[in-house]
């Protein structure tokens, strides 16, 4: 398999901005890009196929459906909940490049942290393995020392993928 790196931040930091240009960038690569998003609201995530075959064998008790067609895959599930490590492991079977995964704070893979106000560098202590930093402002000498800072995503996105930053899995 791949590498997988971590894109964290508190809400509307830019996250899913910054993933999808990065898939973007790898994809132009040629790279092969796999991605786990955090749901980090309290309601449940909707699907909108209850009147579909999948959505029927849910509402019939099935825990998790899968269907396929015409290189298609859609994989739903409302009464199962997977370990960050789990969902790892699953895409582990479609031969990635890269998994980019939005959120799961918590993890320990190596990670991209969007800071976009001073309140945000708290999480500069609290995390582990932080790869590097993208600022919306200004930071402070003994942060840009002790990270790689970006102010752009661009220059960003090009250190990651030239470096092939990420941990590697099997």
């Amino acid at each position: 398999m791949g590498r997988i790196l971590q894109v964290v931040g508190y809400q509307n930091s830019g996250k899913t901005t910054f993933v999808v240009e990065y898939i973007e960038a790898a994809v132009r690569q040629k790279l092969k890009v796999g991605t786990i998003k955090h749901h980090g609201h309290l309601e449940a995530i909707k699907m909108d196929d209850q009147r579909k075959d999948t959505g029927k064998h849910r509402q019939a008790g099935a825990q998790v459906t899968l269907v396929e067609g015409n290189g298609s895959l859609v994989l739903t599930s409302e009464k199962l909940s997977l370990s960050l490590s789990q969902m790892v492991t699953l895409y582990s079977q479609f031969q990635l490049d890269v998994i980019v995964v939005e959120g799961f704070k918590l993890a320990a893979y190596p990670k991209v942290v969007l800071v976009t106000s001073q309140a945000d560098l708290l999480l500069l202590n609290d995390l582990l393995n932080i790869s590097c930093v993208i600022a919306r402002f200004q930071l402070p000498k003994e942060i840009t020392e002790r990270f790689q800072t970006f102010y752009h995503t661009k220059e960003c996105i090009e250190w990651l993928l030239t470096n092939k930053v990420g941990e590697m899995i099997e």
